[in-house]
């Protein structure tokens, strides 16, 4: 069995207390590893490690800070299929998802941001009375990363690589659900030659070394993905600390289709942006409106076209939907199509665990599952469920599809499929969403910004954006005449 470490001043330890929790290999059901469950004294000592780093790594030129950012990328490069097995192994997704998607992006997170790094610059202003003003943006110190299981190193260096790129010292928290790759990870920094304190990783629950984090005096900005419940605790306690906080929350995101699409294309990506992932992607599209002229149709090809995925073994390049993070979730999803057919919805297909013979017989499996005949208002229509269930509607015309789309309470992201140039400008304005993508999903420009309106979050993330939320702007006004 596997036995998980801290990454604290440098080196990889265990939790102070010894105690650790399980982890589960979702596709198995199986005990695999142990994770620390650590508490505030294995976070003091990591926000400690990182205090004391920060002086030297926020004086280091920029070009340097680059340097073993990249040298981490091209080690994580290196161990691409090392890490995509156990991307696979401890999340359940496809081996072949975590091969094309997981991994590559967290090459591109690392590089990205230390070229960005390189290029962040600040204004000046000269004024008439003989003066220049310039902004200096200057590092927090120390901050905290936490990052969620359904994409786990992805999303962990999305967080952690713009804060060290900025000039600050980390101390981080991946899931205690997937905590694998980002021990991984901490074993590559050892081997990059990161200083020590400057990247901490402190495994454990959210309640355990979440919220020592959350609460450290030192820890300046917290950056936090996850549930929304978890984001308002979070925004509870940091606000009376006055700490920075970038929250990117929960998703409960509209595709809308209409008749005048790429109807071939619109397909493909519409069960892709359905069911990545086993639908476990804050991004997914779970709430399907179509216009009422091509539903019929629709409902039949998108019907068939989701039983022909393959459910299978995550470790088998052909699977295209593995298994559920955990037994817990799969219970919740499956909780949710029983409330859809207490609603009213009728399932078109799926609606009920999946057996995968052989080895994955005790796996966390859902089949990918279609609901039709449910109001857009009703609870299975307004709450995130996160996983491989969604609901199509059709709809009449624009103006009702806007009130529809609009009427959850989550604002993360919508796709739009149209052939009309003003009807996709015109409505991408109005979706309230902090991302609209028009005849595509999932096509990322880092250098873009990133976050939701409403209940899926506050803050951008991305590009300077996230620079910016890693700095503090020091305006200097200097009078020469």
């Amino acid at each position: 069995m596997k036995k998980i470490l801290n990454y604290i001043n440098g080196g990889l330890h265990e939790p102070m207390q010894r105690k650790y929790l399980e982890t589960v290999n979702p596709a198995l059901g199986d005990v695999y590893a142990q994770v620390p469950d650590s508490d505030e004294e294995d976070v003091s000592e990591a926000v400690t490690a990182a205090s004391a780093a920060f002086p030297m790594w926020s004086a280091l030129p920029a070009e340097k800070r680059c340097e073993t950012m990249r040298a981490l990328a091209d080690l994580v490069e290196k161990n691409a299929a090392m890490l995509a097995d156990a991307e696979s192994i401890d999340n359940g997704k496809p081996i072949a998802l975590a091969e094309k998607i997981d991994i590559p992006r967290t090459v591109k997170n690392l590089r990205f941001f230390a070229g960005a790094g390189i290029h962040y610059s600040s204004r000046c202003h000269e004024m008439t009375e003989g003066a220049i003003n310039y902004t200096l943006r200057q590092p927090l110190g120390v901050v905290g990363c936490i990052s969620p299981w359904n994409l786990p190193l992805y999303l962990f260096t999305w967080k952690t690589a713009p804060a060290l790129a900025a000039g600050n010292c980390v101390v981080a928290k991946p899931s205690e659900l997937t905590p694998m790759t980002a021990y991984l990870l901490s074993e590559l920094c050892i081997a990059a030659g990161f200083p020590p304190g400057v990247l901490n990783i402190v495994h454990g629950s959210g309640p355990g070394a979440g919220e020592a984090i959350v609460r450290a005096s030192e820890v300046k900005a917290i950056s936090f993905t996850g549930g929304t419940a978890t984001g308002a605790r979070i925004a509870s306690i940091t606000a009376p600390l006055f700490k920075k906080l970038s929250l990117e929350l929960g998703g409960k995101n509209p595709s809308i289709i209409f008749a005048d699409c790429d109807y071939e294309a619109m397909m493909q990506a519409t069960v892709m942006s359905s069911f990545s992932n086993q639908g476990q992607i804050c991004l997914c599209g779970s709430r399907i409106f179509v216009e009422a002229s091509l539903y019929e149709r629709f409902k039949a090809d998108f019907t068939a076209a989701t039983k022909a995925l393959k459910i299978g073994d995550p470790a088998l390049r052909d699977t295209q939907v593995g298994a559920v993070v955990s037994q817990a979730h799969m219970n919740k999803i499956l909780g949710y199509i029983d409330l859809a057919r207490q609603e009213g919805g009728k399932i078109l297909c799926g609606g009920a665990r999946a057996k995968v013979p052989g080895r994955c017989e005790g796996g966390f499996f859902v089949e990918p599952t279609i609901i039709e005949g449910l109001s857009y208002q009703c609870r299975t229509n307004q709450e995130e469920i996160f996983g491989p269930v969604v609901t199509i509607m059709p709809f009449k015309d624009e103006a009702e599809v806007e009130i529809m789309a609009n009427s959850t309470d989550y604002g993360l992201s919508a796709t739009i499929w149209t052939g009309a140039v003003s009807r996709a400008h015109r409505l991408a304005s109005r979706i309230d969403a902090g991302v609209v993508w028009v005849n595509t999903w999932m096509l990322r420009d880092l250098r873009t910004p990133f976050g939701g309106m409403k209940h899926s979050g506050m803050g951008r993330e991305g590009g300077f954006n996230a620079l910016d939320f890693f700095t503090e702007a020091k305006n200097v006004c200097i009078k020469y005449s």
